[in-house]
């Protein structure tokens, strides 16, 4: 848990030391603007922008009944990022598994990837698509319903 919130705390902190020094020399502009910049970044890493993770073996198992994609995550992954702001609103009928809070998650990932951790992968009826571009998961999503 606390090793998916280590980026967005250190974005977090780098905003505020960097803020506190250009208000220091009297450029609040720029204080303000570092402070937004690195803030916002924070939240994007952050497992707040993500829906609420499930684990691999409840993913599956929702999957199973209601015939959704399982994405496997995991934070300050640029491309799950991506896909997940490409979705929208859509991103929250997916099963999100992160793969940093769930060692079967992972497991699955590198049996699915030859032995690399390389995510998103998503699962769409027991067949693994790693790194798909978002209209393809928009395109599974449109599918399963």
């Amino acid at each position: 848990m606390t090793r998916a919130w280590i980026l967005p705390l250190l974005l977090a902190l780098t905003g505020a030391l960097g803020a506190a020094g250009s208000a220091a020399r009297g450029d609040t502009a720029a204080a303000a603007v570092c402070a937004l910049v690195l803030t916002l970044l924070a939240v994007a890493h952050s497992p707040l922008v993500f829906p609420r993770p499930v684990s691999a073996a409840e993913a599956r198992r929702r999957s199973a009944d209601d015939g959704r994609p399982v994405v496997f995550w995991r934070p300050g992954c640029r491309y799950c990022l991506r896909l997940r702001l490409a979705l929208g609103r859509r991103a929250g009928l997916l099963h999100w598994a992160d793969i940093r809070r769930d060692p079967e998650g992972a497991a699955a990932v590198r049996a699915a990837t030859g032995g690399d951790e390389t995510v998103p992968t998503v699962l769409v009826a027991g067949r693994p698509y790693v790194n798909p571009g978002p209209a393809r998961v928009r395109e599974q999503l449109v599918r399963s319903r």
